[in-house]
């Protein structure tokens, strides 16, 4: 399980590292604002351990900027016993918990272990792969904490490619899965499909930078890529 600590404080660091380290979980540690959301905007992590006050950029801004790009890792944000309206602002702008200092590991563990088994079913039907984010349930699409819309083949069609990430997918088994019939070498019923999606996306401010992009592979089919 890897976790995020963005917490300023060497000796708070520490502690809560060499105790979350010590029940298993693999902790990334940034001491300041910057290189918090540096991380946590470019590398896949189960939950993050916020500090609000750092040095560079503050908590509630990374916060903010991460649900605004459309990264929906689970945030615990840890706040002094005085700064209630701190807490209340960062729970209103996405944090899924929150813990006042001082506290206990254990606390935390409790914390981080109850956040996982509630995201636990909702990620079942949240795909994200690079900056695509769909949803199974509601049957939408994000790219950078923006909607696109999709017609029902197109979501279909995304959605299996985004099960299989960085793996070659065949026209045959592409027109398997989504249309429901046998491979026709004359059809191009999926190339037509992923110009739309390719079109639909790249039409999204800042799209140029967008990871999760469909690959061609010549001769077979297509690919997802992670990044």
């Amino acid at each position: 399980m890897n976790l995020l600590l963005v917490e300023d404080e060497q000796k708070i660091a520490d502690f809560i590292c060499e105790g979350l380290r010590a029940k298993n979980f693999s902790v990334t540690h940034c001491a300041d604002g910057h290189k918090g959301y540096e991380a946590a905007s470019s590398q896949a992590f189960d939950v993050i351990i916020l500090d609000i006050m750092l040095p560079g950029r503050d908590g509630l801004d990374i916060l903010a900027s991460l649900r605004q790009i459309g990264v929906e890792t689970p945030v615990i944000l840890l706040t002094a016993r005085n700064e209630l309206g701190d807490r209340v602002q960062g729970l209103e702008m996405g944090a899924d918990d929150y813990l006042a200092k001082p506290f206990y590991v254990e606390e935390l563990n409790a914390r981080i272990q109850a956040l996982l088994r509630r995201h636990s079913g909702r990620a079942q039907h949240l795909l994200e792969v690079g900056s695509l984010q769909l949803d199974c349930i509601n049957r939408s699409l994000h790219c950078q904490g923006q909607s696109v819309e999709l017609t029902s083949r197109e979501f279909s069609l995304l959605e299996y490619l985004m099960r299989s990430p960085n793996q070659v997918l065949t026209r045959g088994q592409l027109l398997e899965h989504v249309w429901g019939y046998d491979f026709d070498p004359c059809t191009n019923v999926v190339d037509v499909c992923i110009k739309r999606i390719r079109r639909k996306i790249a039409s999204l401010e800042g799209a140029g930078k967008m990871v999760g992009a469909i690959e061609s592979v010549r001769g077979t089919g297509y690919r997802l890529s992670a990044g």
